[in-house]
């Protein structure tokens, strides 16, 4: 029992932020993933290949659309967009079973950023019900437990007559498992767990109740109560843990490209993968000079937010509702690394004022929870938004000892 392996699959599966973490673990064993764009199917494979070996990466990784189900579970042949895959049955059955599902349909139709911004509320996308193509795989090879992260603004999100999360909570419970009465107990704060950067998210765990039986319910509130808060670290982890230590980038004279990247910032004397400055204005370089020493010198003439409102319709002639900069502080978490950031980093502004430039892809990795050895191939803004959209690995490895430890309890009775 000691070296069983627990096996996974991931859905909606990014870049692999929470499948890395379950690996890290060593617990678990990767059968597929899924995931329907190309980057980050790219890196799921590499991944999988050269850290975790799998030597069949290509075929575990399923670059498809989740929505078409039937040809998910039974293969697809020589689709002009996704090629040919024998499908999830075929890997499953090889596998003998699954235990675990892990993974979470996209954030956006959820965020109340998002809602805020789209004119109709986001009510119209399609992505509110994305969550049905996750069901249907939970029903068809019924896993022991399951893992269901996003965003907290799925508790209120309304697309239609009712909360989505009321539809969720049914749809599962109809599936056979069992959950949380009170979802909003089951939002996390990934500070608490080391992770450098303020991100809350809600980490549904649920169990089979025909597998568990009377002790269900039991076991779900173990987890949030016991199981899981026993990994959170005393201190939480600030910026300057996370990146104090990479290689600095200075402004140079003329613009550089470094491996189809332009940049006008130094090259890192230390070799660290994607440690690249993005090309930024002259304009916003000195911008960034002024914001960081004007926090390094003490004034804080520019920490309002009507200051930084202010100063970008000087600097601009533009008028905007919200601040557009914002220097991340050396001695607590950075703010949230969203997959916006692969757009521009103005809200992601490095603090030493001796740099002035944003964040880079290593360095918005670290943030994210990534190790450095997840080195990130495509381009500049795939990796950003990879990035972003994803779970931090720190978190997701203690995640995957908590689920673990209930699941090797219950085979080991």
């Amino acid at each position: 029992m000691k070296n069983k392996k627990i096996k996974s699959i991931d859905l909606f599966a990014g870049c692999g932020g929470l499948m890395d973490g379950f690996e890290q673990s060593g617990h678990y064993d990767t059968i597929a993933a899924v995931e329907w764009e190309k980057a980050p199917c790219r890196n799921l494979e590499k991944r999988l290949k050269e850290k975790w070996k799998y030597k069949d990466a290509d075929q575990r990784v399923l670059r498809f659309d989740i929505q078409r189900a039937e040809e998910l579970f039974e293969g697809w042949n020589e689709d002009p967009d996704y090629g040919s895959s024998v499908g999830l049955d075929k890997l499953i059955n090889a596998a003998e079973g699954i235990d675990v599902i892990i993974g979470g349909p996209p954030c956006q139709a959820y965020s109340i950023a998002g809602r805020v911004r789209d004119e109709n509320g986001m009510r119209d996308d399609y992505r509110n019900y994305l969550f049905e193509s996750y069901i249907k795989v939970l029903e068809r090879y019924q896993p022991k437990a399951f893992i269901f992260e996003n965003v907290p603004g799925i508790l209120s999100a309304k697309p239609g007559d009712r909360n989505i999360i009321e539809i969720i909570q049914e749809s599962f419970d109809e599936a056979g498992y069992c959950l949380l009465p009170d979802l909003s107990e089951a939002i996390i704060d990934f500070t608490e767990y080391g992770v450098p950067q303020n991100r809350k998210r809600i980490i549904i765990f649920g169990v089979k109740k025909d597998y568990f039986g009377e002790k269900a319910a039991e076991i779900v509130k173990q987890f949030y109560e016991t199981n899981l808060p026993k990994y959170k670290t005393k201190k939480k982890k600030t910026v300057q843990e996370a990146i104090g230590d990479l290689p600095k980038l200075y402004p140079v004279a003329e613009d550089i490209k470094i491996n189809g990247t332009r940049t006008r910032h130094s090259l890192p004397q230390l070799e660290v993968p994607n440690h690249i400055a993005r090309w930024q204005s002259d304009r916003d370089v000195g911008i960034f000079k002024l914001l960081t020493e004007d926090i390094e010198s003490g004034r804080c003439e520019y920490t309002s937010i009507e200051a930084l409102k202010q100063l970008y319709t000087d600097v601009t002639g533009k008028e905007s509702n919200v601040h557009k900069y914002h220097v991340i502080r050396w001695d607590e978490p950075s703010n949230l690394i969203p997959a916006h950031l692969y757009k521009d980093g103005l809200r992601h502004i490095h603090p030493d004022s001796t740099q002035q430039r944003t964040l880079t892809v290593r360095e918005a990795a670290r943030l994210q929870g990534f190790p450095d050895d997840y080195e990130f191939v495509g381009t500049q803004a795939d990796a950003y938004k990879m990035i972003g959209n994803a779970v931090p690995p720190i978190f997701s490895k203690k995640l995957a000892e908590a689920v673990y430890e209930l699941l090797f309890k219950k085979d080991g009775e």
